[in-house]
């Protein structure tokens, strides 16, 4: 199994060498390459589904004589890297396609995306009765009042969100359902909301722990990234930490289980 920045580096390095020019990925990007790795997509599917996307783009935009739009998220090779481990897992088991497939949901359907956004806020419903973090035996009063006012804004945070996860279910469920782009931007917003709140309401030792554990997974390859894509990839994995710590979903449309 490969590192998990070395995943990471491979699939925007091949994103960046067919797009033709260096595009740093963005937050979207990034979770959707979380998601693949997560799924147990190989990372020869990945950069085949890259090829494949790429090299559809460059024959439209040869007919079109270059009038198409750059493309400028990994999000676009999305369905073609599916389509690639789809067919990798077939060629491995000695099953490769011989007919056309059948047209499959986008994954992203009204009621999919309703029920996605639900469980996430029932997730924060239960996450707010419970302490955010396990301080231990505070060491004075100004230690304990301290941490019960980070419990308190991570509680009130959390209801928060989970309200408007609620309200955003329902106007999925709408005869007008927002775009997806327009919504999976607020969910964003959302969860920086709540990435916060967690790291206030966490200790300063385990904040301290989860950044250490990410700079020696990054040691190898520090000399490959720029200093922007070190933050970012620091930033990613303590956010995934405390998630998983916290036992809580990731929002973003890209984290939903498509099954």
């Amino acid at each position: 199994m490969l590192n998990y920045f070395e995943y990471f580096s491979e699939i925007e390095e091949r994103f960046s060498s067919r797009r033709g020019s260096i595009l740093l990925l963005n937050t979207l990007d990034w979770a959707l390459i979380e998601t693949w790795r997560e799924a147990g997509i190989p990372l020869e599917a990945v950069l085949r589904g890259i090829d494949a996307a790429f090299d559809k783009y460059e024959a439209r935009a040869h007919k079109a004589r270059g009038r198409l739009r750059k493309v400028n998220s990994l999000a676009w090779c999305a369905q073609a890297v599916m389509q690639s481990a789809e067919e990798l897992v077939e060629a491995s088991t000695g099953l490769a396609p011989t007919t056309a497939r059948e047209p499959h949901e986008s994954g992203f359907e009204s009621e999919r995306v309703a029920t996605f956004l639900d469980q996430n806020a029932q997730a924060l419903e239960a996450a707010a009765v419970q302490p955010a973090t396990d301080l231990g035996a505070p060491s004075s009063p100004t230690v304990l009042s301290s941490a019960m006012v980070g419990s308190n804004i991570w509680a009130s945070t959390a209801s928060t969100i989970a309200a408007r996860l609620r309200e955003l279910a329902l106007s999925m469920r709408s005869p007008s359902p927002p775009a997806l782009d327009d919504l999976d931007r607020t969910l964003t917003v959302l969860e920086e909301k709540l990435f916060a709140a967690l790291q206030s309401s966490a200790s300063e030792q385990e904040l301290v722990d989860l950044k250490a554990q990410a700079d020696r997974e990054l040691a190898p390859y520090r000399a490959k990234m720029s200093a922007v894509q070190l933050r970012q990839v620091q930033q990613q994995f303590l956010h995934k930490r405390i998630l998983e710590l916290r036992t809580l979903p990731r929002l973003s449309l890209f984290y939903m289980s498509h099954a």
